[in-house]
């Protein structure tokens, strides 16, 4: 079966993406394998008309909009291999299907790696978390904990006091040189040293237990995750680059990659993600390739 563009991933990004291009009347396919980055959490935060609204009703109500368009089909499975090249791709998946496309839009998301500190995978998206703007409010300005995995951790050091009393857990990975510790002291930012070995959920928070037996209460966490991108952007070649946390896959304005025909967004194209802007970058992508169809560029 052939389609102007196969967009893999069908969660935000995917389906702005899809949006532009079903309303251009193009025929499309949206290939998802239902595990959108944020399902571990269970409300959504900071997307315009939705602030608090749960992030899988967001894309249920996405969805059925979506595919009141005829020119719009949807697949659920898992992307082994796109070969091919512009006007000529192939798709496969795991269940042995294949689909022709003449563009393809990469929505698929990333991985998150999390620190291996037992309880932390447990509390992802509950009371542990990677952005402020998406979960500092609901924390209510009480004590925060940061815990570090890299210098990186400074990043969140100097911003949640925004949000509430912040303490940074250094947890062994990096050591703050003069100009830093002033920094966070500017910041209000507490600063802790040693590993810690524990985290747990409390019934107004968690509660992080350190190497030497130190315990402390604290409404949330937060940490920052290494991504990591599907095995897709290795295949189709194109270019990445490297971002704080990871790789993401280069676009230009016009979310276009490196290979003629492929275009990007969402988290897989965007350091910083969030609901709003994956739906925006998604957006981008949905008309530049129709740009691209209609204009073979």
């Amino acid at each position: 079966m052939s389609f102007d563009t196969v967009i893999i991933g069908g969660s935000y990004a995917g389906m702005a993406a899809g949006l532009q291009l079903a309303r251009a009347r193009r025929k499309i396919l949206l290939i998802d394998a239902g595990q959108p980055r944020n399902r571990f959490t269970s409300y959504s935060h900071g997307f315009l008309t939705q602030d608090g609204a749960p992030p899988a009703e967001i894309a249920a109500e996405a969805r059925s909009q979506l595919m009141e368009y005829p020119t719009v089909e949807w697949c659920t499975g898992r992307v082994e291999t796109v070969t091919g090249t512009a006007d000529n791709f192939l798709v496969a998946l795991a269940d042995g299907s294949t689909y022709q496309a003449r563009r393809i839009i990469l929505a698929a998301g990333v991985t998150d790696e999390l620190p291996g500190l037992p309880g932390l995978a447990e509390l992802w998206g509950k009371r542990v978390f990677h952005c402020p703007y998406c979960h500092g409010y609901e924390l209510g300005k009480e004590s925060i904990g940061v815990l570090a995995t890299s210098e990186l951790a400074m990043h969140h050091g100097l911003m949640l006091p925004d949000w509430g009393a912040t303490t940074l857990f250094l947890n062994d990975a990096f050591e703050p040189n003069a100009e830093q510790l002033a920094q966070l002291k500017a910041r209000g930012t507490q600063v802790e040293y040693g590993a810690a070995v524990r985290i747990s959920a409390q019934a107004e928070g968690v509660e992080l237990v350190m190497q030497d037996d130190r315990v402390f209460p604290l409404v949330g966490l937060f940490v920052a995750p290494r991504i990591h991108l599907s095995p897709l952007v290795a295949q189709l070649g194109c270019e990445f680059e490297e971002s704080p946390m990871g790789c993401i896959v280069k676009t230009d304005a016009m979310q276009a990659t490196s290979i003629p025909g492929v275009f990007a967004c969402g988290d897989v194209a965007r350091a910083a993600g969030s609901v709003t802007f994956a739906v925006a970058d998604g957006a981008m992508a949905g008309l530049s390739t129709h740009r691209s169809l209609m204009f073979g560029i």
